[in-house]
């Protein structure tokens, strides 16, 4: 029974992917394209996480929080950049 509920969980995170890619590739807008990557930020490290519970592997893990923290500074970096054309004062 957890066997199907992971294998269902990951199809559907791998079409929020689907989804998140598609309007990154078709957002009208700079905000939309990066409300897209951080989507899939956010879902490929739900994706590793998932997939690290079916393989019982602690380095799936280590990984998606590797994938967290440079998808924050980015996300971050960017917004910034977009607000105050710089990143670095």
């Amino acid at each position: 029974m957890i066997g199907t509920a992971i294998n269902v969980t990951l199809v559907l995170i791998g079409l929020a992917m689907s989804l998140s890619l598609w309007r990154l590739f078709r957002g009208p807008d700079v905000v939309d394209r990066v409300i897209a990557i951080d989507m899939l930020y956010v879902n490929a490290c739900a994706m590793l996480l998932v997939y690290g519970i079916r393989a019982e592997t602690a380095l799936h893990f280590e990984a998606a929080l590797i994938i967290a923290m440079l998808g924050f500074l980015s996300t971050a970096a960017f917004a910034r950049f977009l607000l105050r054309g710089d990143i670095i004062e």
